[in-house]
């Protein structure tokens, strides 16, 4: 019996259907992979799965007793907490049954009750059994994995940013040990370390899961078979991505060939009813018509939008663009050794490594967004800079896409604003729906989009691939290519920039490789 079966399932937001009768399941051996285009419906399957939303029709069946363990992409805590107590409550019913065997011990002390001995025995095996005594080991191993000994077990869930807590409820949700796991593209605030740690862990989990990510390097090396959510099917391929989207090519070659095919015949008949609906001939062609009618016809198989994206320059003739000069930076403490390098006109650096918040930190350090401990970075004086940030943060999440665009440009007309959306990628239907209900993807693409209406000579961007999907991604890296300023550049994905970057900065080593 499958762990979860999915039968006729239809969703539909607005005037978009997201699924059309749509089957799958999930196995007790599946590594399971989703994928899709920005809004096809990715994350929205895990919520309906889970039971946050209801589907228009159609039938959830999990297979009882089964454990689920839920890491959505816009995970949140609020929890006063300190970091190492959220992550032991992931233990909770371990501590409870030892403060219950502490109990039994100190009503024997008064009572000496054989019986209270024998609880606190039975107590003792489930610990055990359990390996309650080693749960520090395994909390510190977790925390590592991640990089989350950076921040300290002391500090408070709610003093961390929105990329922190979700590595941290991550790692709380790996020490539970569910029997699934469904994540929601866990590797977004994970550097190469980390991700290189989750794969290990994923490739050992005993249990079955479903994870959404657009790293396909990542799913590459952690599924054996793969869901693809596209045009409001959900099809279910075996073995690695690769394989996936090799057998996916295949299946839409032949589709297209039926389609061909078919409508060939079609053409073929309808233009021997028109010639011979009158005459010797009509009842062949009433014939022929009965048949089209019955018929039903193959649809193309056809793509998405596209994004294609082009970031206006504005011309700088000095050589010499950034100096960091023994920069230190962090909040209460300093991060990492003093920062030294520098930037000359037209260069391409990529930020690598440092376990933790260095990257990011550095960056605003750099733009002067928070303070530093000491050292300086100065921008050129001609130099215009444009700042892409990781985080999904908006001002008002109930504006749409056009009204963000309209807030920050507003001598722009809504036309041209529609046109330079539905270029990132923002379908006619988006463009008018709250930024708050849409994909991740689809915010990165608004993003992208307010980048190109201010022109500039050096890009800042941090994590700008975390959501994307794969033909976004080829258009992003085409545009940063073609872009003749600067681009300073923060990714966990190495596929991203091989082949056209000038330097990576070693940033926890503090060395330039080139």
């Amino acid at each position: 019996m499958s762990i979860l079966e999915v039968t006729d399932l239809s969703m539909s937001f607005a005037d978009k259907q997201l699924y059309d009768k749509a089957s799958f399941a999930l196995n007790k051996e599946d590594h399971l992979g989703v994928i899709g285009q920005n809004g096809a419906g990715k994350s929205t399957l895990i919520r309906l799965i889970t039971g946050q939303i209801l589907p228009d029709e159609g039938q959830i069946k999990w297979q009882r007793g089964k454990k689920i363990g839920y890491l959505d992409q816009y995970a949140e805590s609020a929890h006063e907490l300190t970091i190492g107590a959220f992550l032991q409550s992931a233990f909770q019913e371990l501590y409870e049954i030892e403060k219950k065997q502490a109990a039994c011990y100190e009503k024997y002390a008064q009572t000496l009750d054989e019986n209270l001995l024998d609880k606190a025995g039975k107590y003792q095996e489930i610990l055990e059994a359990a390996d309650f005594y080693n749960l520090e080991v395994k909390i510190d191993q977790v925390m590592t994995g991640l990089g989350i000994d950076a921040l300290g077990k002391e500090r408070k869930v709610s003093q961390c940013s929105g990329g922190q807590r979700s590595k941290i409820i991550l790692a709380k949700l790996l020490l539970e040990r569910p029997d699934v796991l469904l994540l929601d593209e866990p590797t977004n605030y994970l550097d190469v370390a980390h991700i290189e740690w989750l794969t290990d862990y994923l490739n050992d989990f005993p249990g079955c899961f479903m994870v959404i990510s657009h790293d396909y390097d990542f799913l590459e090396n952690i599924t054996n078979t793969i869901a693809d959510i596209s045009f409001g099917k959900i099809t279910k391929y075996t073995g690695s991505f690769k394989a996936a989207i090799k057998q996916k090519e295949v299946k839409k070659e032949v589709q297209l060939k039926a389609y061909e095919k078919q409508r060939r015949q079609i053409e073929k008949d309808e233009a021997y009813i028109r010639k011979n609906k009158a005459g010797t001939r009509a009842a062949m062609a009433k014939s022929r018509q009965k048949r089209l009618d019955k018929l039903v016809r193959l649809t193309p198989p056809s793509d998405n939008l596209q994004a294609h994206f082009s970031f206006p320059y504005l011309e700088l003739l000095s050589s010499a663009t950034l100096r960091v000069k023994k920069l230190s930076i962090g909040y209460q403490r300093p991060l990492l050794q003093p920062v030294t390098f520098s930037m000359s006109h037209g260069e391409k650096v990529v930020l690598k490594g440092f376990n933790g918040i260095g990257k990011s930190t550095l960056l605003k350090s750099i733009l002067g967004e928070i303070k530093t401990f000491g050292g300086t970075a100065q921008f050129v004086d001609a130099a215009v800079i444009n700042y892409f940030t990781q985080e999904l943060v908006w001002d008002d999440p109930q504006m749409t896409p056009l009204q963000v665009l309209q807030a920050a440009y507003p001598k722009l007309e809504p036309k041209t604003i529609r046109q330079r959306l539905a270029r990132a990628g923002i379908n006619a239907a988006n463009t008018l729906k709250p930024m708050e209900l849409l994909s991740g993807g689809e915010q990165t693409k608004v993003k992208l989009c307010l980048l190109e209406l201010k022109p500039s000579n050096f890009l800042i961007l941090d994590e700008p691939t975390n959501h994307l999907d794969d033909e976004t991604k080829v258009a992003l890296k085409k545009a940063l290519i073609d872009f003749p300023g600067n681009v300073l550049l923060v990714t966990h994905e190495e596929s991203f920039y091989q082949g056209w970057i000038d330097k990576i900065f070693n940033v926890e080593n503090i060395q330039l490789e080139r």
